[in-house]
């Protein structure tokens, strides 16, 4: 008799928990439909962002600096009118990890979750490696800062909002030579890297074709000491340093050169542009300089707006790096994502397709300036901010406005 009474107890509860995975799979089944048909469990209508950035790896965080651009605007403006009905805005995440081969499975991963374009990403390399697979799913993406002339090169399906490196490099290498008439660089990247090799080559052409000579180094990923580098660029004679790497190479060549007591000043592109690279040279003689996308005060209100975000949002200070210095790919982030509610409206339609083609004849004026693209899908730009970083006050202060004709 209790043998038979177990049996029926086990048959019960195998029937009970039978019912619960059931239940399980029948709600599942559900949300999974509204997430495809663009609505949530409460029947409002969303339409989905995508963010292809890095949160991790050396560029983690400048991907993270600029995804609080979109994370703001988000929280600002967390809704759209498209086609007359208004919609719910929904950021969806992939880490690119700043790696070529992890940003392939980061942009599939974003096609999968039915995104109607996508924002990003910081760091040219893995913008261009996940490219093809955009192509492939018929997804509009608008790159950020991601300023290598070959991510939009020979395709329709990516666009972008900044200036591009041949701009850059040129820029920088006009205020080498107009600041410190400098004769003589040292140019420093990452081997392999296409954003560091290729802003090189720009600032090489102009620089010596305005009559300086050029040493140049590649050093190898992983890289932890580059005082062999520092040394030859002193060896050799150099008036000025160009070495456009990551944030986390720059942070540790700027705090090397801060006890190595360096003269030389270092030049940057809008990597350098953090918070971080600051803090590296506090309380030091070390100068540098970056060329970058803007500058705080360029926009009071959102300056204003931003840094009290920043300060009651402990997880957002955290991924700025400590503090509320507003670094220009935040800026860029925040733009960035209002180009895309522009093309959303335009499109009438969450439809990728639509998207993408509305996409070249929208335009918009962000705190970073007007926005438009020309017939590759390049922003329309010609002014770069120099900045010098103030070590006594550990902040950025406004070297000059530049074009490359300046």
């Amino acid at each position: 008799m209790k043998k038979i009474f177990a049996l029926l107890l086990t048959l019960a509860m195998v029937l009970g928990l039978l019912a619960g995975c059931g239940g399980t799979s029948g709600d599942s089944a559900a949300s999974d439909d509204a997430a495809q048909s663009g609505e949530t469990a409460t029947g409002d209508k969303v339409v989905r962002i995508g963010v292809f950035e890095p949160a991790t790896g050396d560029s983690g965080p400048g991907g993270k600096q600029e995804m609080l651009g979109m994370q703001y605007a988000n929280k600002e403006t967390p809704t759209v009118d498209i086609g007359g009905e208004t919609y719910t805005v929904e950021l969806v995440y992939a880490d690119n990890g700043s790696d070529s081969s992890k940003a392939i499975t980061a942009a599939s991963e974003l096609v999968s979750k039915d995104v109607s374009l996508v924002l990003g990403s910081y760091g040219s390399g893995v913008s261009i490696a996940a490219g093809p697979t955009f192509d492939e799913a018929g997804l509009a993406a608008i790159g950020v800062t991601c300023t290598n002339p070959q991510v939009t090169a020979g395709n329709d399906y990516y666009f972008r909002i900044c200036f591009l490196d041949p701009f850059q490099g040129t820029v920088l290498a006009n205020f080498a030579q107009e600041k410190f008439s400098a004769k003589k660089a040292y140019l420093l990247g990452e081997l392999g890297n296409e954003y560091d090799q290729g802003l090189i080559t720009y600032f090489e052409q102009s620089f010596t074709a305005a009559g300086g000579s050029v040493v140049k180094d590649s050093f190898p990923t992983n890289t932890s000491d580059f005082t062999t580098y520092l040394n030859k660029a002193k060896s050799e004679g150099c008036e000025v340093i160009f070495c456009p790497v990551s944030i986390a190479y720059s942070t540790q060549i700027v705090a090397l050169a801060k006890s190595m007591n360096l003269e030389i000043p270092i030049l940057g592109s809008d990597t350098l542009d953090s918070n971080m690279v600051l803090e590296a040279a506090a309380d030091s003689n070390v100068q540098i300089y970056c060329s970058t996308f803007y500058q705080e005060g360029g926009s009071p209100e959102f300056d204003e707006g931003i840094k009290a975000w920043l300060n009651e949002d402990s997880t957002a200070m955290t991924n700025n790096g400590g503090n509320d210095t507003i670094a220009a790919v935040t800026a860029m982030g925040y733009d960035a994502y209002y180009v895309a509610l522009e093309a959303l409206k335009a499109a009438g339609s969450t439809d990728p397709a639509a998207v993408k083609a509305a996409l070249p004849s929208v335009t918009y004026t962000g705190v970073s300036g007007a926005i438009a693209f020309d017939e590759i899908g390049d922003a329309i730009r010609d002014t770069a901010y120099i900045k010098t970083a103030d070590n006594a006050n550990v902040a950025w202060t406004l070297e000059t406005v530049q074009t490359v004709a300046g």
